[in-house]
């Protein structure tokens, strides 16, 4: 059983670890398949993600396997539309329109 001591020491180091987060800068990568309408959802939704949630601490990068087939292989993706967090690592992949914030917030750590 923990004591209050070590309670505070687990709630001190999970705000540590947030605090970190909101400092540090993210890299996310969108791989589309032309100009689909799912493909310009995602866009969107990511957009407004980054600018209200990392406020200027993220790199995007927007891919269009239709252009660039051939990178595809770099991060192993099967389907489109299909966001990847390089960093803060470790490395997560959704697949979809990233139209559901919540469930895309909880699976990038936010």
């Amino acid at each position: 059983m923990r004591s209050n001591g070590d309670l505070l020491k687990l709630n001190s180091n999970h705000a540590n670890l947030k605090t970190f987060r909101s400092r540090e800068n993210w890299e996310l990568k969108l791989y589309v398949s032309g100009e689909t309408p799912k493909s310009i959802r995602a866009i969107s939704n990511l957009q407004n993600l980054c600018e209200n949630r990392l406020e200027g601490k993220y790199k995007l990068r927007i891919i269009d396997l239709l252009k660039n087939p051939e990178l595809a292989d770099t991060d192993e993706i099967f389907a489109t539309p299909t966001l990847v967090r390089k960093v803060p690592y470790p490395i997560r992949k959704i697949i979809g329109d990233l139209s559901d914030l919540d469930r895309v917030c909880i699976s990038l750590g936010l």
